[in-house]
């Protein structure tokens, strides 16, 4: 109450003014506990609930795209090995041939800033976790490597000519991102989206993805609306297939987000299913390499001018 008394002073607008500005400072602050309290795997979403005076579904609805979202700061260097680039041809459909300076927005390990930077583009890599930053800077040394988030995006108007975010648009708030990156854009230049998704018509896939979804089961929306100041979105897939040892898959399923976010005892048990999987599928015991075959699914959009 004595806290309560101090920001409300003397009454009026002001007292508001501070009401407000500590109201939010508490939420951010309960927020990051959360999140520590789901990536250490100390709380579950009902013990959270209670201590929030909300249900277990109340809880997890309100924070687990951020738990999930900041999650891969614990398993960077499992996503930076077991992580697939991005096939040469999508990444010539979303980045225009006049570009010269190219944004990677949400650039993670720095998958995709190793193809644009070896395109002797002028590349600035933006990603929020200090984690997946240190792994983005030793992938692409030649990039301009910063802090930053799609709502608050560390650039001055209209620096770059394209901006390209891969594998994770469906982490933005598209409704504050939009306006931001139309604001670093030049006059036409164009936004691309892009992912990785791995080919269920493969039998050995579709188990796999059998055993992952027992446990979740996490849709993306790979082909999402893009509202204005943006136009012409047009659309591509393009199939191919990436080369992997046993251990880089095993890192392939550690690096997701719903199984770092998992308790210990289901993530022990889903990464033991899995590899009875390779040891016992027809199409995979005894091989040390893999193929996984995967859809690269790209959206382009066109800034107004």
């Amino acid at each position: 109450m004595k806290i309560v008394e101090e920001l409300e002073g003397s009454g009026g607008l002001a007292s508001i003014a501070r009401m407000t500005e500590a109201i939010a400072a508490l939420e951010t602050r309960r927020t990051e506990l959360i999140q520590e309290l789901r990536s250490q795997r100390l709380a579950s979403w009902e013990e959270i609930g209670q201590a929030c005076g909300m249900t277990r579904q109340g809880a997890s609805r309100r924070w687990s795209r951020q738990a999930h979202a900041t999650s891969f700061g614990a398993a960077a260097a499992a996503y930076r090995r077991g992580r697939p680039p991005y096939p040469e041809s999508a990444v010539d459909w979303l980045i225009p041939g006049t570009a010269k300076s190219v944004l990677d927005l949400g650039a993670g390990t720095g998958k995709l800033t190793q193809l644009l930077v070896a395109r002797e583009l002028a590349v600035t890599a933006v990603e929020p976790l200090a984690e997946m930053r240190s792994e983005l800077v030793a992938a692409a040394p030649a990039a301009d490597v910063r802090d930053g988030s799609a709502e608050a995006i560390p650039l001055e108007n209209k620096a770059v000519d394209a901006v390209v975010v891969a594998q994770a648009w469906h982490w933005f708030d598209a409704a504050k991102a939009l306006p931001e990156i139309a604001r670093v854009l030049t006059p036409g230049g164009t936004l691309g989206l892009v992912w990785n998704v791995r080919d269920h018509s493969v039998a050995w896939v579709a188990e796999l993805d059998r055993v992952l979804h027992r446990h979740t089961r996490q849709e993306i929306d790979t082909r999402p609306s893009i509202g204005t100041p943006f136009r012409e979105v047009e659309r591509l897939d393009v199939r191919w297939e990436h080369a992997l040892t046993r251990d880089e898959l095993l890192d392939l399923v550690a690096s997701r987000s719903y199984v770092i976010t998992m308790p210990g005892k289901d993530r022990d048990e889903l990464m033991h299913q899995v590899s009875e999987l390779l040891d016992s599928h027809l199409d995979l015991r005894g091989r040390k390499k893999l193929t996984m075959p995967y859809v690269t699914r790209c959206t382009r959009a066109r800034l107004a001018s």
